[in-house]
């Protein structure tokens, strides 16, 4: 992908967000990638209860700290958006660290609960998003088969978590241990299992169905498949920090920032309010340079949170700042960034909070369903 790549998405009902080489690239390129690093964790020096440094460094901070400050391209570094919504974008980050700061005085298991279940129900949220884009992208109108699909899609990530909290503790964790609340009984797992299966038979019997029409909407059974996969694998399947890691957050991140680039892309040749933004000047060029930016930034604020909080990578990072005595303000100041990233996201990707999304989604129905919070 170049500077002059055009910035367009698919057109409307040709079942595919991006294209079809850029879908299969970000969508299910990337759980390939994630399912073929598990098959090779042990030739790549990790074990069942040990995550090598280097899967932290793609997985965390490449990935997972980069797609969070993605964000800020189409948002404080777009001049129309800044102008359009001041106080929102002035409120989130004091608000963010406002409750932030009361959680984290309230205790710090209180503060990292709230985030992991923050950040778990984000990240269902955004594959029901990708669902949803699809489902539009396809032409499929049809109320039962939203019902339908959106609970398949869910049930894909709830089952995994059910199973996850009623089996604590595991191998791994959220943001740190003992973030999910434990005491969830074991019998719920069948139940939710049963629920799970049955709408899986339901969406294969619809998607044979349609097949025979001569319709089939590869995009979001790819998505659906390469979903169940991932969550089931990483969580469920397996006991282990770095499973649960590269199942997680590559699905999660790199399609985002995907979307990110091609947005902005699109914005800026279609608007001149924006096509000056700084955000807008640094999407047009080659991607790699937004994404060492992104990846210097990530960089920095790593380094920050482990010379200051957690103390665990000296060896990339060097040693502590010897602030443990302020981590009272510095813990929700670092959580800004994620805070305002989880909450923007459900308003910039609304088609009824966002009246730019037709330069990318397309106008009129077509358009309907992104919300990737």
């Amino acid at each position: 992908m170049t500077a002059a790549a055009p910035a367009a998405a698919a057109p409307a009902k040709s079942g595919w967000i991006f294209s079809r080489q850029i879908d299969l690239l970000t969508f299910t390129g990337t759980a390939l990638v994630s399912l073929l690093l598990l098959a090779l964790a042990r030739p790549l020096g990790a074990t069942p209860h040990d995550a090598p440094e280097w899967s932290w460094l793609v997985g965390v901070l490449l990935v997972d700290v980069a797609h969070v400050w993605s964000t800020v391209f189409v948002t404080y570094g777009d001049r129309y958006e800044r102008r359009r919504r001041p106080w929102l974008y002035a409120a989130v980050p004091l608000g963010c660290y406002a409750l932030a700061f009361a959680l984290y005085r309230a205790g710090a298991g209180p503060f990292w609960r709230a985030v992991a279940y923050l950040a778990a129900f984000h990240f269902v949220r955004q594959q029901y998003g990708w669902l949803m884009i699809y489902r539009a992208r396809g032409g499929e109108r049809d109320r039962l088969g939203r019902i339908l699909d959106g609970a398949l899609i869910y049930a894909t990530m709830l089952y995994p978590l059910v199973y996850w909290h009623a089996h604590l503790p595991r191998g791994f964790w959220w943001m740190k241990p003992g973030d999910f609340a434990a005491g969830l009984p074991t019998s719920v797992v069948p139940i939710a299992a049963a629920i799970y299966a049955a709408l899986a038979i339901v969406y294969v019997g619809r998607a044979l169905v349609a097949a025979r029409r001569g319709r089939i909407a590869w995009g979001k059974h790819l998505l659906v498949g390469t979903t169940a996969a991932c969550w089931y694998v990483g969580i469920v399947a397996t006991d282990g920090d770095f499973t649960f890691t590269i199942t997680n957050v590559l699905i999660h991140g790199v399609p985002y920032v995907a979307l990110v680039i091609l947005y902005g892309r699109a914005v800026a040749a279609a608007d001149p309010a924006s096509a000056a933004s700084l955000g807008a000047r640094l999407l047009r060029r080659p991607f790699v340079l937004a994404l060492a930016l992104l990846w210097t930034i990530a960089f920095v604020e790593e380094l920050i949170w482990d010379r200051a909080v957690w103390h665990d990578h000296a060896g990339l990072f060097g040693g502590s700042f010897g602030v443990d005595d302020l981590q009272l303000v510095l813990v929700p100041l670092l959580a800004v960034p994620q805070l305002s990233h989880y909450l923007l996201d459900g308003v910039l990707w609304r088609r009824g909070q966002n009246p730019r999304l037709a330069l990318w989604f397309g106008r009129g129905r077509a358009a309907a369903g992104p919300d990737l919070a």
